[in-house]
């Protein structure tokens, strides 16, 4: 898993409450193994009007989305997750996210941000009179040209989890000197190589 430290980006206003997994990767494309290639079908059904948000001028460019709240609701695939990375989205920012969407999208890479609805409409003001945020992972922060500072709460594992790049395994990897160690105290019950 990539580093997640800082995004400058343009955004794209997703201004929709409840939007649930199946709208953001519909299930017949779940027949896949691999965790890419699911971006091309990102909301697939809403993406068939010219006047979708992600259609409009620019909006492939963007790092970061602005939703409503609730996001990521409904059945717990790991695709929806998958499917924004491989579109492009790094930041999801919502006044509040479906659970199991939440920890989906960490284990992803992708940062759920949680902001008041007073933020995010002030991020929406903000980016409609010029279209750039950074958001800083480290800082815990959302800026705007404009001087617009928002300070965003964010668990301190998820953040970890994310600044440096560290999935289950990297994780488990950084605890080898302690398996090591306990594996040379604790002799195995019976020897595996002689199992037939």
């Amino acid at each position: 898993m990539n580093a997640l430290r800082t995004v400058t980006s343009s955004a794209v206003v997703l201004d929709r409450a409840d939007v649930d997994t199946d709208q953001i990767i519909p299930k017949q494309f779940l027949k896949r193994i691999e965790r890419s290639g699911y971006g091309e079908f990102l909301f697939f059904d809403w993406m068939k009007d010219d006047d979708f948000e992600l259609r409009r001028p620019g909006a492939s460019e963007a790092r970061i989305l602005i939703a409503g709240r609730n996001f990521g609701c409904g059945s717990s695939r790991e695709h929806a997750a998958w499917a924004l990375e491989d579109f492009g989205f790094r930041i999801v920012i919502a006044p509040s996210f479906g659970d199991i969407f939440h920890t989906n999208a960490i284990k992803t890479g992708l940062a759920p941000i949680v902001v008041t609805p007073a933020q995010l409409a002030e991020l929406q003001a903000a980016v409609a009179a010029r279209n750039e945020l950074t958001v800083d992972l480290e800082s815990l922060t959302i800026t705007h040209p404009d001087g617009l500072r928002i300070v965003f709460p964010f668990d301190a594992h998820a953040q970890e989890t994310l600044v440096h790049g560290l999935d289950a395994v990297a994780r488990t990897m950084l605890r080898d000197a302690e398996i090591a160690s306990f594996e040379a105290t604790h002799p195995a019950r019976f020897d595996t190589r002689t199992l037939v």
